[in-house]
């Protein structure tokens, strides 16, 4: 797909598939929890590593600012969202993070 579409538009892919693994992420611990198999502050702290890594913050901090159209993975508020809502779901079909509005 890479060398079929522009650069943006293969950035906005990988953000939208990444973003569905964070989805699905949550949807794993809305079950985990659901069966006792989470301890207290394991939600908290998911959704802190989610919004800690973000392509904003990892290209400010490396090189003084960010480029939305080289980014792999979505901002720290796009994966907390979709970490989020796939855990308060827990329904695998309300993961689309392909839609035009998604982003």
């Amino acid at each position: 797909m890479k060398g079929r579409v522009s650069a943006g538009e293969f950035s906005r892919y990988m953000v939208s598939l990444e973003l569905q693994a964070d989805f699905f992420a949550g949807v794993r611990a809305h079950y985990a929890k659901r069966m006792n198999l989470l301890e207290s502050g394991d939600i908290e702290e998911a959704v802190s590593a989610a919004g800690a890594v973000g392509d904003d913050r990892i290209q400010k901090q490396s090189q003084g600012y960010a480029a939305p159209d080289s980014f792999t993975h979505g901002t720290p508020e796009q994966r907390m969202r979709w970490f989020s809502k796939g855990y308060t779901t827990g329904d695998v079909t309300a993961g689309d993070t392909f839609s035009g509005g998604a982003l």
